[in-house]
């Protein structure tokens, strides 16, 4: 089995990658850093978390953390080259574009832009653009109990995590749908393991 040494708090985009780390129960290191700290920029230069190291080699992205730790341990994702797959897929895309994307803009307009960059009032623009998104989204979820299907997949942790990002940025979840699912996803003993390392 490889190495695995996560580096990013739990309370960023690593707690995704923490998510999977704990839903697959494979061992790990965890280094709990900001980002921007020493420990990421040496892997990373921009500074970015999360980053996964394997076997010493640096994985970014988390998406694609959690995407390659599906397919290499064979779980939480469909096989490659099968219709299932495009499926989970085009929902994967579809959160980091609508929900993610979102949430990361209003994020940039409240703190992480230099002042003179940031743009008044864009959150009302993007908490708009939210609630359609989810209306949208869950029309494409079909009745499923989860995001892509009827099993629990990568989808799901970028999901739930964007839900839970919106609810710490004042986003409201306005689909009950979606408020149900989010109140199943959290309440997963993986998600909650993952979550106490913040």
């Amino acid at each position: 089995m490889s190495n695995y040494t996560l580096i990013g708090s739990a309370s960023t985009r690593a707690g995704r990658a923490l998510w999977m780390l704990e839903e697959l129960g494979v061992p790990y290191e965890h280094l709990g850093v900001k980002p921007h700290a020493e420990d990421v920029t040496r892997h990373y230069p921009r500074g970015k978390v999360p980053v996964l190291l394997v076997d010493g080699e640096p994985i970014t992205d988390s998406a694609a953390i959690i995407q390659y730790l599906a397919d290499a341990h064979g779980r939480f994702t469909q096989p490659a080259g099968t219709l299932a797959r495009a499926r989970q897929d085009a929902l994967t895309q579809c959160v980091l574009d609508e929900f993610d994307s979102v949430l990361w803009t209003a994020a940039r307009h409240s703190f992480i832009l230099p002042p003179e960059r940031r743009v008044d009032g864009v959150k009302d623009s993007l908490r708009w653009e939210f609630s359609v998104n989810q209306a949208s989204f869950v029309k494409r979820m079909d009745g499923n109990e989860f995001a892509a299907g009827d099993s629990f997949s990568v989808t799901d942790i970028l999901l739930a995590h964007c839900l839970l990002w919106a609810r710490a940025a004042k986003f409201e979840i306005t689909e009950p749908v979606l408020a149900d699912y989010f109140a199943r996803m959290t309440a997963r003993p993986a998600f909650k393991r993952a979550m106490a390392k913040g």
